[in-house]
């Protein structure tokens, strides 16, 4: 088994990158100080999920089942902001952000449904 968890180093690399994206994300929406307190929730929580995919990044064939949570998560935020922010009354920092979701979401599916062939 490799210090990896048998599922490759770009694996490790790519839920690195979605935790530090859910740590900026999470960050800015706890500091900012015209934050409204459920803005500031929000932020906490999406900080959490970064959490989450920071011990995942340590190995994720361990610990990679989690990954449903973000999947839910993810899609979960995309369905219910996508259609103000991407109709043309939303902001494009939002959309940018929704479109990180979205991408994130994708790439923890393929990891979920082709993770048994990466322990191969």
């Amino acid at each position: 088994m490799s210090s990896y968890g048998d599922a490759g180093r770009g694996w490790r690399i790519f839920f690195w990158v979605a935790a530090a994206f859910n740590f900026l994300i999470g960050l800015a929406g706890m500091l900012m100080p015209e934050s409204p307190l459920d803005g500031r929730i929000i932020g906490l929580l999406v900080f959490a999920f970064g959490l989450v995919y920071f011990i995942v990044a340590s190995d994720p064939m361990r610990y990679g089942r989690v990954i449903w949570a973000g999947v839910l998560g993810k899609v979960g935020v995309v369905a219910l902001l996508g259609p103000t922010e991407f109709g043309g009354d939303g902001s494009g920092l939002v959309g940018a952000v929704l479109a990180g979701d979205a991408l994130f979401a994708f790439g923890f599916l393929v990891f979920l449904f082709t993770r048994a062939d990466a322990a191969d």
